[in-house]
């Protein structure tokens, strides 16, 4: 397994309550709604959930719906490699949610590979963000 050289938490406040937050994000159906570096569309054969993404078509395995906002995910790539995901919903007051996920750069890749990966997490986390408050309203 690769050596993790530096992580990042990329974070996005969310004007709703993080259980609507969560309930939604916790979809599967939902990931092409927002998670652009994810997925541009899923399918679910045998039980399990496939999207197409910007590295092919991937496996995605979402922790089980908890009541701790635990949206974590391992994705599968089309090489096999497996990478775990840490992403979270948390409360923030009555009508209020903060959204992190863990962006973890493995040994073998560059800065600007990592720097990109950190601004595509941002972007899908303010399309989240974006997505949820306007249904909301």
């Amino acid at each position: 397994m690769a050596t993790v050289q530096e992580a990042r938490v990329v974070s996005q406040s969310v004007a709703v309550a993080a259980n609507t937050v969560y309930d939604f994000a916790h979809r599967m159906e939902n990931l092409p709604l927002w998670a652009s570096g994810l997925a541009t569309g899923i399918e679910q054969r045998d039980g399990q959930w496939f999207t197409d993404s910007p590295m092919g078509k991937v496996r995605v395995d979402m922790a089980p719906h908890n009541p701790f906002g635990v949206l974590d995910h391992d994705v599968t790539l089309p090489d096999g490699t497996t990478v775990h995901n840490a992403f979270r919903v948390t409360p923030c007051g009555g009508h209020g949610s903060l959204l992190s996920f863990v962006v973890l750069r493995f040994e073998g890749v560059g800065q600007a590979n990592f720097e990109a990966d950190v601004a595509h997490v941002r972007k899908d986390l303010a399309a989240l963000q974006q997505l949820l408050e306007r249904q909301a309203s």
